[in-house]
């Protein structure tokens, strides 16, 4: 009997500040105007996507004292541009990172459940922790927790704004015009809440939002990650984008939902990914070299240098050969709050290996940079990049991919026009939304799910 053949969920991230982006791209527009993001929204609702993806920056990250340059456009309120966003879309979901070091229980929950109604039940938040005490400088707690409290704290966050959420039923606005009856029951939204993190009470002032509760990412990959993920969240946005560490990740964490009584159906897998289309393989190849060398440029490459060398390189020439001198040791780093930094647990080690392949391959720092960092995901013709999606999703290395165009707002355009035909073509994807809520459009149940009603959508009362 064959397997029966899945279908995709795609999704779409606003690149914003990252290496992924290409801002110097004559195409390329504002990260921060929202003319900028109302485009890519459209263009993800109108190729029928399940939802679109903001991350989060809490500070701006900093290279030798001073500002990185791919953050001096900053990073807009997460919750001021999905409300606009939920203003000119119908169906797409809007999904936003939300720190639960730095923030509330109450006031997160009390966000998202606006969120929820006023987007009509399209809501999802991403849940993570923060890892630096310089990005806690910014907050009264200034980063002291440790990693496990850190996931402790996140943990006892999630169940205390799920009790927040299901603190109203739903059936308690009553609205009788002729009794004057508004609620049916005066003790609406009441909590109590005692725990390690959080000592709370009273009463939460916003009702039952149409999903009950926004669908839940989590992005972490460390084991305390992955429990995390497997207890409670709904959908896993994982860095896991080639085939074989995907299938690995993929029966990892799949593997642990039967110990919670979850299915495994109940949590999606879905990694990043980032692309490059041509007429044909072949131009998209070469389409891919120019962009990567677009995305490092020479100061970017010797940046990117310093993470591993933890010292001032600016006086290398980056089309030269690697630094003589090793890497300083040592806890403090000249990179401020990036996570990419502790990729790099051995410096000496990679400056070691990557002198190896800079010699073997007569590469330039820069070359170096490139050819050891990140490569597009999906690379070719849009009937090549249609196929290879597919066919990750039905070997189950995921059950679809969050996509991270290298161009804002406009780099999601072809992707939407040549791939998802493609892909409607195979029956691998929509033609069109089928249900008005995100966890309709994720297959995910509904918290109030009433027998007989179908994924996402909430029994009538």
């Amino acid at each position: 009997m064959s397997k029966p053949q899945k279908q995709i969920h795609l999704a779409a991230h606003f690149p914003g500040v990252n290496n992924t982006t290409v801002w110097s791209d004559p195409r390329a527009g504002s990260h921060i105007e929202f003319s900028s993001f109302a485009h890519f929204a459209r263009t993800a609702e109108r190729a029928k996507f399940d939802f679109l993806f903001l991350a989060e920056g809490l500070r701006l990250r900093e290279q030798g004292g001073r500002i990185y340059d791919l953050d001096v456009v900053g990073r807009p309120d997460t919750f001021t541009v999905l409300s606009a966003l939920a203003a000119v879309t119908d169906r797409l979901g809007l999904t936003g990172t939300i720190n639960s070091t730095f923030n509330e229980p109450y006031e997160v929950a009390r966000q998202f459940a606006s969120l929820d109604h006023l987007s009509a039940g399209r809501a999802a938040w991403n849940v993570v922790t923060s890892w630096d005490a310089f990005t806690g400088e910014n907050f009264r707690r200034g980063g002291f927790l440790p990693q496990e409290e850190r996931y402790s704290r996140a943990k006892e966050f999630l169940a205390t704004a799920h009790e927040l959420f299901d603190s109203w039923h739903g059936d308690e606005i009553l609205a009788d015009q002729d009794t004057g009856t508004f609620l049916r029951d005066a003790k609406a939204g009441a909590f109590v809440h005692q725990g390690q993190h959080f000592d709370i009470h009273g009463q939460f002032n916003v009702p039952r939002s149409p999903q009950g509760r926004p669908v839940i990412f989590q992005a972490g990959d460390s084991e305390e990650g992955r429990e995390f993920a497997a207890s409670g969240a709904d959908a896993i946005f994982s860095r896991h984008a080639t085939l074989d560490a995907g299938r690995a990740f993929y029966a990892d964490v799949k593997s642990r939902l039967p110990t919670y009584g979850r299915r495994a159906d109940q949590l999606l897998i879905l990694p990043a990914a980032s692309f490059v289309l041509g007429d044909t393989d072949a131009e998209a190849e070469e389409i891919a070299k120019e962009v990567r060398r677009q995305q490092v440029s020479g100061a970017t490459a010797l940046k990117h240098l310093e993470w591993v060398w933890n010292r001032d390189l600016s006086a290398y020439d980056p089309e030269g050969p690697l630094p003589e001198v090793d890497p300083l040791p040592g806890e403090h780093t000249v990179s401020q709050g990036r996570a990419q930094v502790r990729m790099y647990r051995d410096p000496q080690a990679t400056a070691r290996e990557w002198r190896e392949l800079a010699e073997a391959n007569n590469w330039s720092i820069r070359d170096l940079v490139i050819e050891t960092g990140n490569r597009q995901s999906f690379i070719g013709s849009p009937q090549t990049v249609a196929r290879t999606i597919d066919d990750y999703v039905q070997a189950d290395a995921s059950d679809g991919f969050i996509l991270v165009p290298h161009l804002t707002p406009g780099g999601l355009d072809a992707f939407a026009d040549q791939v998802v035909p493609l892909l409607q073509e195979k029956g691998v994807f929509r033609a069109d939304y089928e249900g008005t809520t995100l966890r309709h459009h994720l297959g995910l149940d509904h918290p109030d799910e009433i027998g007989g009603t179908g994924p996402g959508e909430r029994a009538a009362s």
